[in-house]
């Protein structure tokens, strides 16, 4: 369940029938009309039961009152979103956003490997969205596009030394030209993951935080791509980043940025945004101990077929 202010989503079954469809009967009736019509049109309290008793849904509240939904479909290993939407009167509060996220999330906790919609081509705002989310086309099986992303892993890390064992595992599946943009607040373990992740790609050097250089490269000492360490802390936006002049390096560098989200994220279509939180506010652990949750986010067309969650499915103890 993930709540925000008065909005709540929750997992729900045949029992939300009537609410998912209000929802459904109030976005699809908005939207253009469109030839042949939207599937959703005919959709009734009884196929809508249906569709939730098979794998479930999505509910999305506020002070609720239904403002959102969407239906899963699990298909082999992926999860399709169906019947996704918003009602127009409860828009612009990143409802559409929240509730891709928790959509993310359930294909997570369910082991599926990438996250499917069908949208219509005819909606460019509609298809934008789902860009903005990570989305690429796959495929366009008349009259839809269908686009896809892959499924964020999630990983509990104990310790510092577990920190650096994560970044050798993913220098395992990254390849020049792979941009990973990390984020997290201080000392949460950013540069103790770079670390690890500079030792698995075998790079010269001990890298440590490049605060006062911004930009640090370290070469391959075993003939593979050399890592390029950013860090954007003290950057004052795009302009400055575009000043370091990385796009000479990507291709042919792994590059890490810290505190680079909202900045870094133009460098390639194709990244990994990594999420690193401390673990103690929501989980009881050894008052010794400092955890983390760490969140590895695959964004792009690079990654839909690789499977992070086996390659990163070690023994973090």
């Amino acid at each position: 369940m993930t709540s925000s202010d008065c909005l709540e989503i929750r997992s729900v079954g045949p029992e939300a029938a009537a609410e998912v469809l209000a929802v459904v009967q109030a976005a699809f009736a908005a939207r253009p009309a469109l030839d042949p019509p939207a599937d959703a049109l005919a959709e009734t309290e009884e196929t809508i039961g249906g569709l939730l008793a098979s794998a479930g849904g999505l509910l999305a509240t506020a002070d609720g009152r239904p403002v959102g939904a969407v239906i899963l479909d699990p298909v082999g290993t992926a999860i399709y979103l169906r019947r996704f939407g918003v009602d127009p009167t409860a828009q612009g509060r990143g409802i559409a956003r929240l509730l891709v996220r928790a959509g993310l999330a359930e294909a997570s906790r369910r082991g599926c490997r990438r996250v499917v919609i069908l949208a219509r081509p005819e909606l460019p705002r509609t298809t934008g969205f789902w860009r903005d989310m990570g989305f690429v086309e796959t495929a366009r099986p008349a009259p839809y596009v269908e686009m896809a992303r892959p499924v964020p892993v999630v990983r509990d890390v104990p310790s510092a030394d577990a920190m650096r064992e994560l970044g050798g595992r993913v220098a395992r599946v990254v390849a020049a030209g792979d941009v990973i943009v990390l984020s997290g607040e201080l000392g949460a373990g950013k540069t103790t993951f770079t670390q690890g992740l500079g030792e698995g790609l075998g790079v010269r050097g001990g890298v440590t935080s490049p605060t006062f250089v911004i930009a640090r490269v370290h070469p391959s000492l075993v003939d593979g791509p050399p890592l390029v360490h950013v860090d954007a802390y003290r950057l004052g936006g795009h302009a400055e980043l575009d000043d370091l002049d990385l796009d000479a390096d990507l291709a042919d560098a792994v590059t890490v940025v810290e505190w680079g989200t909202g900045l870094a994220e133009g460098l390639a279509d194709d990244r990994l945004e990594i999420r690193i939180d401390r673990a103690t506010a929501t989980v009881e652990v050894d008052a010794e101990a400092d955890p983390r949750i760490v969140e590895i986010d695959p964004v792009g067309q690079r990654w839909l077929d690789v499977d992070l969650a086996a390659a990163l499915r070690i023994d973090l103890a």
